[in-house]
């Protein structure tokens, strides 16, 4: 599939999708970038979907929310003796969200995992995925800032691999920081 078609996707996606009841719950478009264990870059544009508004869920002094998360994403690479190689990968998965002062503190700690799908094998040093197919989990914790709480910062520490579908299955370990804005 071509790059240019997943981007439209994303997109499409965007404009589907119904908004939220204020910027902390809002629909976001963000910019991702960070390095990974193996030599390894990633570069990411994406949008978050609130999943319905008024769903949440009480945990100690916070709440919980939902979001989907959709992407587009390059990661370069050099393998072993061989020029830098870059990877596209489309994704898309849930996450949750909680933050304290019953949901309306500005930071959050989030986790989530997703399905996504590569153009080609990913290799990195002399590794090589065993599938097109990843798995991507991460943990992360963030701010919102701005007048109405429009802008929002995270760093995050994600995980890739095929969940042993199929060997090898080395995996990819990212640090990563995303900016993202509410529309």
């Amino acid at each position: 599939m071509r790059t240019s078609v997943w981007i439209s996707s994303v997109v499409a996606m965007v404009w589907a999708c119904s908004g939220a009841a204020n910027a902390q719950e809002a629909r976001t478009i963000y910019l991702q970038g960070g390095t990974g264990e193996h030599n390894a870059y990633a570069a990411t544009v994406g949008v978050t979907l609130p999943w319905a508004p008024s769903w949440s869920w009480g945990l100690g002094s916070g709440v919980v929310r939902g979001q989907w998360d959709a992407y587009v994403s390059n990661w370069s690479s050099r393998p072993e003796d061989a020029a830098r190689r870059n990877t596209v990968w489309l994704g898309v998965g849930p996450s949750v969200r909680w933050r304290g002062d019953g949901g309306k503190s500005p930071w959050f700690v989030e986790a989530g995992t997703g399905v996504s799908f590569a153009n080609r094998y990913y290799r990195s040093g002399t590794d090589q995925f065993g599938s097109r197919y990843s798995f991507a989990s991460h943990i992360g914790v963030g701010r919102n800032f701005g007048a109405q709480g429009e802008h929002e910062l995270s760093l995050r520490v994600q995980h890739s691999s095929n969940a042993g579908l199929k060997e090898p299955n080395p995996g990819e370990n990212f640090l990563l920081l995303r900016y993202a804005h509410a529309f």
